[in-house]
């Protein structure tokens, strides 16, 4: 993304301000929305299969220990490769303020914002049992990626790179696992 073009795509949105405000807050919704339901899914798995009692849940319920070990090891191993990879974000680079609040230096690429969304809309999508809420979940991370790019605290690559880490993280531990 070129200067021109992002300080033209914040301008265009800071001149309407219902769109100024609602890309925070629906940024905001989101992430908080998937910071509720995983958990969620993970109880669910942990104390509501039938077929399983208590202890055998807890200990060797495969199910729950892949949706748990599995989005837990991806998100580390991601979060040490932001760090050392440490990217500028848009607003670094560009010294403009972003429309999303942020104080962030570097840890642009990937978006750990996106990648977290994508790994559990697959998490949901192989462990719940409505897949269909895993795929309203990953619809929710490509709006949720488009709101972190026009808001300027993350480039196109970022997201993209984070969406495609999520799904192919998530598929290859619940392929070992």
């Amino acid at each position: 993304m070129k200067k021109e073009t992002y300080e033209s795509m914040i301008a265009t949105i800071k001149e309407q301000p219902l769109l100024a405000k609602g890309i925070p807050l629906c940024n905001n919704l989101i992430t908080k929305a998937i910071y509720i339901a995983y958990p969620c899914l993970l109880i669910y798995l942990l104390f509501f299969n039938p077929s399983l009692d208590f202890v055998i849940r807890y200990f060797f319920s495969s199910t729950f220990s892949s949706a748990f070990l599995v989005p837990l090891v991806s998100f580390v191993v991601l979060s040490i490769f932001r760090k050392a990879v440490n990217s500028p974000r848009p607003y670094e680079v560009f010294e403009t303020a972003p429309l999303i609040p942020k104080n962030t230096k570097g840890k642009s690429f990937p978006s750990r914002h996106v990648f977290s969304i994508f790994l559990i809309g697959t998490t949901f999508y192989f462990c719940c049992p409505i897949p269909e809420i895993g795929i309203l979940i990953l619809i929710l991370g490509v709006l949720l990626a488009c709101l972190r790019v026009v808001s300027g605290v993350h480039f196109i690559k970022d997201v993209i790179t984070g969406a495609l880490l999520g799904i192919l993280m998530a598929e290859l531990g619940f392929y070992l696992f």
